[in-house]
């Protein structure tokens, strides 16, 4: 009987432990995804300053239009502009991909203020580059 009793107890820990982790193993880790690591990598080379890397981690659109925005400025200068306009704490969320394009949900802060954010992404030549960022204040 106390055997018996054992086999049961164990049987109910083990299904309560794998019950309470569901959660856990049905969401994606978006840190995981190529799309977060893109953003994150585009994330570093603005910390940085660092234009090249920066601009290897672009989609073909968003560099041409940052390419004409920033005509006759400085890599410096560039960096300085997309440095002050790039949230900090960014936590991602969630990453809906359709295809060869992709969103990065996030929060963040800038200047103090919380803000609720998406990422829109593109796979170009078998990478993953960052489109436009759109951010507004979190409500």
């Amino acid at each position: 009987m106390r055997s018996s009793n054992r086999v049961v107890f164990a049987l109910a820990v083990c299904l309560g432990l794998a019950i309470a982790s569901a959660p856990a193993l049905g969401a994606p880790d978006v840190e995981a995804t190529p799309q977060a690591k893109a953003y994150r990598a585009a994330l570093k080379a603005v910390a940085a300053g660092d234009y090249d890397a920066y601009r290897k981690t672009l989609s073909s659109a968003t560099l041409k239009q940052m390419d004409e925005q920033t005509k006759g400025k400085s890599p410096k200068e560039v960096m300085e502009f997309v440095k002050m306009m790039t949230p900090s704490d960014v936590k991602l969320k969630s990453v809906k991909v359709d295809g060869k394009n992709a969103t990065l949900s996030a929060d963040a802060k800038m200047d103090g203020q919380a803000m609720k954010g998406s990422i829109a992404l593109q796979e170009e030549g078998g990478q993953w580059k960052v489109g436009q960022p759109s951010w507004e204040p979190a409500k």
